[in-house]
């Protein structure tokens, strides 16, 4: 055969493979998908188990799309027994399990196309600060966290490079942007997103409620669908532009869905801090979501990305 026809049937067969690589991928979210509206037409990708009936129905907030809107996230209450099993199942802490749960509500109810889970966020929560964990802290019961969760400088050694653009008001850095709070945001996507999530008067972005309220806004911006592989998928690559994230989220959602409903599976370890796949070079792209962590999208993923 000649060298040309070689290359071209390479070419092919690469094609080929690529192809049924994506297939395969899509499939598992597909298959995900059935499975999830088996148990809840609204269930999107992965699915957790459904979250009862508001103990207390909470009124419609302002227009998520507005100034100074609040989730109000405080009078959503869920079934404390509820949050108490699923807390044991999960491994979630029940005050941070409870911001994920009120935050799914409440986007169901700001943003009906949404369908956004609590165990997505979970899965970001996860990834992003081990639920509120990282570096030994811990979410008080005022949702706040006990030390302030600040993530690496953002200096270009090995990560992007952001030069300060809050004054070091949120990150305490006046040269550098950092990403903050148990849902890492930086400060210029937090002050185009972050919301008042337990109704106190302030948007705080070390505060749970607040956090998972503001990512649920981000997450749903743009009438994205995350109950479809495609608006799901879309959704994690704006929070954070890497297919290593993608996965690693989807990997701690789909296992805290099986946790809640009571499979005995092992949480997976989150990532060490200052743990980041490969930067891109460069300032922060256009749109770039909250994560602190800007990087190119590697072919394998490698879990803890956040």
């Amino acid at each position: 055969m000649k060298p040309a026809r070689l290359r071209a049937v390479g070419l092919i067969a690469f094609g080929l493979s690529l192809a049924v690589l994506t297939m395969l991928f899509l499939s598992d979210l597909v298959g995900a998908h059935q499975r999830a509206r088996a148990q809840s037409p609204h269930d999107p990708r992965p699915t957790a188990e459904a979250v009862p009936t508001p103990a207390q129905e909470a009124p419609a907030g302002p227009d998520a799309g507005g100034g100074a809107d609040t989730a109000q996230l405080q009078r959503t209450q869920v079934s404390s027994q509820w949050i108490t099993d699923q807390s044991r199942r999960t491994g979630i802490p029940a005050r941070v399990l409870q911001s994920y749960v009120a935050a799914e509500i409440w986007a169901a109810r700001q943003f009906p196309q949404c369908g956004l889970r609590w165990n997505t966020l979970a899965g970001i929560g996860f990834v992003e600060s081990a639920h509120g964990t990282l570096g030994g802290t811990s979410v008080t019961a005022a949702g706040t966290a006990a030390q302030p969760i600040i993530g690496p400088q953002l200096n270009g050694r090995g990560l992007a490079r952001i030069t300060d653009t809050d004054g070091g008001r949120l990150d305490q850095d006046r040269d550098f942007d950092r990403a903050v709070g148990p849902m890492q945001f930086l400060p210029a996507t937090w002050q185009a997103f972050g919301i008042d999530g337990n109704g106190d008067g302030t948007a705080d972005a070390q505060n749970i409620d607040d956090a998972t309220a503001s990512a649920a806004k981000y997450l749903c911006n743009g009438q994205r669908n995350l109950a479809t592989p495609e608006g799901w998928t879309q959704a994690i690559l704006a929070y954070n532009p890497s297919d290593a994230y993608v996965r690693a989220v989807f990997d701690a959602a789909n296992r805290t869905a099986h946790a809640s409903s009571g499979a005995p599976l092992t949480p997976p370890q989150p990532a060490q801090a200052g743990t980041q796949p490969p930067a891109t070079d460069g300032a922060q792209p256009p749109g770039f979501g909250p994560s602190h962590q800007p990087g190119a999208q590697p072919s394998t993923p490698h879990p803890g990305a956040g």
